[in-house]
């Protein structure tokens, strides 16, 4: 299938107009594309599970630093296990117990986590048209936050593994995954992308992670999903992106737009965004099965007032 000629950066300032979901779902939404998970959708993604196995497509969260990781997240144990059969311990034998503390920045190029609405925004406007002002150093998100998707994600999740279809290891750094990619895989894989889904993109990138090391993103680049497939994501009408990198290209091929795919499906959209998942596992698990849709289940935690989260998805067959 023939590549259409990559849109100009005039073209994605249009999208913030052309592809916008404000007032969709009235004036005071604040789930976007979530609203596509209705009962019916949940129903369609259990029908799907077959022998009840199940797939991680979360990263470990690590503790050391790494190029692509310089601000790790934090462990330190409140209490161990050390001294307990030894008579060293002064606190009070009957409580005998390990406890952890754990802190990180979650958004950034390692942690699997999902993004809320309140993340991004556009000329001084998140998603719906609210003021960026409501998310404040003070009090956090006010509106849109984390919180919203307490009940948890639960829909049919299709997989797109881009260098099977393209026939190579992975994606280079600062190319795109483009819409034809996508349509090539929905008609050799023999699915079709609908309204409600969580779209998985694969490009390798982790894959290459695991056989050369990691790099800083930010000066070697990273390949997403380009801004060109935000049309085609906004037709199919799906619930979640996500990728085994941070989504969006860098080095950023529009100088004003440095991030569409978060800028645009964030806050024009209303898209919720997935980044860094491990999607190695579960690509393996498809090919073996020759099945590249699945039920998968995400929850997020009910954090308060925040712009994301951690999260484990879980792809079941």
């Amino acid at each position: 299938m023939a590549n259409s000629p990559l849109p100009e950066e005039k073209e994605i300032l249009s999208y913030f107009q052309k592809l916008s979901n404000w007032g969709r779902w009235g004036d005071d939404d604040q789930l976007g594309t979530l609203n596509f998970l209705t009962p019916q959708k949940v129903q369609q993604s259990v029908s799907l599970v077959v022998d009840g196995t199940t797939v991680s497509c979360a990263r470990p969260v690590v503790f050391d630093p790494t190029p692509d990781a310089t601000a790790p997240a934090v462990h330190y144990m409140v209490e161990s296990g050390e001294g307990w059969g030894t008579e060293q311990k002064v606190t009070s034998r009957l409580s005998q117990a390990a406890t952890d503390y754990i802190g990180m920045v979650f958004h950034g190029y390692t942690v699997t986590h999902i993004d809320s609405l309140a993340h991004f925004f556009w000329e001084g406007k998140m998603y719906n048209g609210r003021p960026s002002h409501l998310v404040s150093t003070n009090l956090g998100a006010t509106v849109e936050s984390i919180e919203v998707a307490a009940e948890g994600i639960v829909t049919r999740g299709i997989l797109v593994d881009v260098p099977r279809i393209r026939g190579v290891d992975w994606l280079e750094r600062g190319e795109g995954v483009l819409p034809s990619d996508i349509e090539a895989a929905e008609s050799q894989m023999g699915f079709e992308i609908t309204e409600g889904d969580v779209l998985l993109v694969r490009t390798g990138q982790l894959y290459r992670r695991e056989i050369e090391g990691p790099v800083d993103f930010r000066e070697k680049g990273s390949t997403a999903c380009h801004a060109s497939c935000l049309p085609l994501l906004h037709q199919r009408g799906i619930a979640v992106l996500g990728t085994d990198t941070g989504n969006d290209i860098i080095p950023a091929p529009y100088p004003n737009v440095i991030q569409p795919i978060h800028q645009v499906g964030i806050v024009a959209m209303g898209l919720w965004i997935l980044d860094n998942a491990n999607l190695e596992d579960l690509a393996v698990e498809c090919a073996r099965r020759n099945r590249w849709e699945f039920m998968l289940s995400m929850g997020p935690l009910k954090l308060t007032n925040t712009t994301g989260s951690p999260v484990n998805p879980i792809a079941i067959f």
